[in-house]
């Protein structure tokens, strides 16, 4: 996706469109972000993010284009993805609005601290640039846990064109499953690749949590974090 808002012929750098969650949708809607226009702007052709196999890659995450390298020269960012300054252990106020924190800020994090935190993945769907993409051919290929992932009731997808670099391996990949709520009992996650997780839409829901649960890309849902090794299968 076009990181810079859904018109091609402008270049927001001040834009929070890719960020916004998605909630009670008809899959049309939510599915690569359709609601606001974002399945319709793609990168530049050939502009890919390579993903070197078998090695980490550093991206940005942030609230806002404005906080990232992409916007103002880098100005705006900091080690936060407000672009704001906290020393750490930052926590915030226990019971009550986030914002009432003793710093005034906290809403733009979601989380109260790094502990509750529930998490960001990557997947990948294999195949050529002019295949669709489905659901279920999604395989979670990594999570990493930072703030700014919501314990909140909201959905969140971002649209990337990837290219894995550097591959050697013949290992094919297994079929990937709906993970499943397994916090409270571990024998329950769903071992091997898994699905990335749809929720609280209108349709195309494919977890249930208990009520009161909400699922996150953490071991709450089977999801541990670095890279998910537990993908492919043996030959």
């Amino acid at each position: 996706m076009l990181l810079g808002g859904n018109d091609s012929s402008v270049d927001n750098a001040n834009t929070n469109l890719a960020v916004n969650p998605l909630y009670d949708l008809p899959k049309s809607k939510w599915w690569m972000q359709a609601d606001r226009g974002c399945d319709t702007v793609p990168p530049p052709k050939g502009e890919f993010l390579e993903l070197p196999a078998g090695k980490s890659f550093m991206t940005e995450l942030a609230n806002n284009r404005a906080f990232t390298t992409l916007s103002y020269k880098g100005e705006l960012t900091t080690e936060w993805q407000d672009g704001k300054n906290r020393s750490m252990p930052w926590r915030g106020p226990e019971g009550g609005c986030l914002m009432d924190g003793g710093d005034g800020s906290g809403g733009e994090l979601h989380t109260k601290n790094i502990e509750s935190t529930g998490g960001t993945a990557w997947a990948i769907s294999l195949g050529t640039t002019s295949q669709p993409i489905c659901l279920h051919a999604l395989k979670k290929a990594a999570t990493a846990r930072g703030f700014g992932s919501p314990m909140a009731p909201n959905m969140y997808m971002q649209n990337h064109r990837c290219k894995v670099t550097g591959s050697t391996s013949t290992k094919k990949l297994g079929k990937p499953k709906p993970p499943v709520y397994c916090r409270d009992n571990p024998t329950k996650c769903v071992p091997g690749p898994k699905q990335m997780m749809a929720w609280n839409q209108a349709e195309g829901n494919n977890v249930n949590p208990p009520n009161g649960k909400t699922p996150t890309y953490n071991q709450r849902m089977g999801f541990m974090d670095g890279a998910q090794d537990d993908i492919f299968v043996d030959e």
